[in-house]
């Protein structure tokens, strides 16, 4: 197939991220429906978040494994479809069980599939390796910016239609991302951009990142930042609500999070090239743990709301671009979708930690607090994990350039 335009292949990568990811995110606003519905409880509807979480990270390292051998593009596709199929029955689900199958192995399971772990590793292929840093950031902006349009998207149609319509019409508008799945079928644009190793074996590749200190520090802290991410994703509309403020201020939430979160993601792409990664996730990890303790300490207004919405939004996924450019730093692209794809298991062990226990600890103490500060403390130990990595130095920027 003809390699398309760096453009072409940028616009792809984010375009279908922006419509995966911004349908998953904006599951947690319908929770109080879902549970109103059926009658679950928040508890139950937690386990089948927290399970998607944990199956959208085990996902990862199998696609991508695949993707490496057989390409990224029908690998996304049976993602796409995956992730429309779930969003669309869930409405139809009254048990437990039923909610783990919908929400957890078809939505979250294809959004894996259909996830950074393939879409970062295509991207690394398909650019050439000088705008690498801000490639991947573009991409994960593009995920932001599917949340920032479909969370309030989701609140209007339930306003207009109800729950259940609004949910479907959210699945259904995942598949408007299919035709990127043959952008992102091509070959390398040239030479540069392929890999100078041959390829591991899975196996071997997986031996070779095991063995490295380096890159288990880095698993160690994306699980922090997976903690951190699900929790915020599946109980921020809840955390409003206990509150005591409107449902409209949750959707503004979500989305002013997710704007503010595509502003971090491409400043950290291009920051990637400047600063040594490490340096710059411990920056991100030390700013969320301050963000959340002002939190805790501050009144629970609209304003404060929205204004911690938008600082965490800075560094919600901005740890991306540095955590994807430290694989491939460390291992070269030609296996990094199965490895980044190890990391973001990592990050999703810690994802369901983060949905459960959020609606595990409400329950048990009716607030979020103590969730709060267990996210401030792990956040400070990321900050610290991440120093010890080895990391080469930068060249000099003049001579980088």
């Amino acid at each position: 197939m003809k390699p398309f335009p760096v453009w072409l292949v940028l616009l792809a990568a984010a375009g279908t991220f922006a419509l995966a990811m911004g349908s998953r995110q904006t599951m947690g606003l319908f929770i109080p429906s879902i549970d109103s519905a059926s009658g679950l409880g928040i508890a139950n509807i937690s386990l089948a978040f927290a399970f998607g979480q944990l199956w959208w990270g085990l996902t990862q390292p199998f696609a991508g494994a695949f993707a490496d051998r057989i390409g990224a593009g029908r690998v996304l596709l049976v993602g796409l479809l995956l992730v429309a199929l779930g969003t669309f029955i869930t409405p139809y689900m009254t048990t437990t069980l039923g909610l783990i199958f919908a929400i957890g192995v078809l939505a979250a399971g294809g959004a894996g599939i259909a996830g950074p772990s393939v879409l970062m590793a295509a991207t690394t292929r398909l650019v050439p390796a000088e705008t690498r840093g801000f490639a991947t950031g573009v991409v994960n902006a593009g995920g932001s910016f599917g949340q920032f349009l479909m969370a309030p998207l989701a609140v209007a149609l339930t306003a207009s239609f109800g729950w259940v319509s609004s949910m479907q019409a959210i699945g259904l508008l995942v598949l408007l991302a299919l035709p990127a799945a043959l952008v992102l079928w091509a070959r390398p644009l040239n030479a540069e951009t392929t890999p100078a190793a041959p390829r591991l074996s899975a196996r071997e590749a997986t031996q070779r990142a095991f063995a490295d200190r380096s890159y288990l520090l880095l698993c160690a802290g994306f699980f922090v930042c997976g903690f951190h991410v699900a929790f915020l994703a599946t109980h921020l509309p809840n955390v409003v609500a206990s509150c005591g403020l409107p449902p409209s201020v949750s959707g503004w939430a979500l989305a002013i999070l997710g704007l503010f979160n595509i502003i971090g993601s491409l400043a950290m792409g291009w920051a990637v090239g400047r600063w040594r990664m490490k340096s710059l996730l411990s920056l991100i990890y030390a700013s969320r743990a301050v963000a959340v303790l002002i939190f805790l300490a501050a009144p629970k207004t609209a304003t404060v709301m929205l204004i911690f919405a938008a600082f965490t939004g800075l560094t919600f996924l901005s740890t991306v671009p540095p955590t994807a450019g430290l694989v491939a730093k460390f291992f070269g692209p030609a296996n990094m979708a199965m490895l980044f794809g190890i990391v973001m298991l990592s990050h999703q062990i810690g994802g369901f930690l983060g949905a459960w226990l959020g609606g595990k600890l409400f329950v048990m103490t009716g607030s979020y607090d103590t969730v709060w500060v267990i996210d401030a403390l792990l956040a400070i130990a990321a900050a610290l994990i991440h120093l010890p990595i080895k990391e080469a130095r930068l060249a000099p920027r003049l001579k980088a350039a």
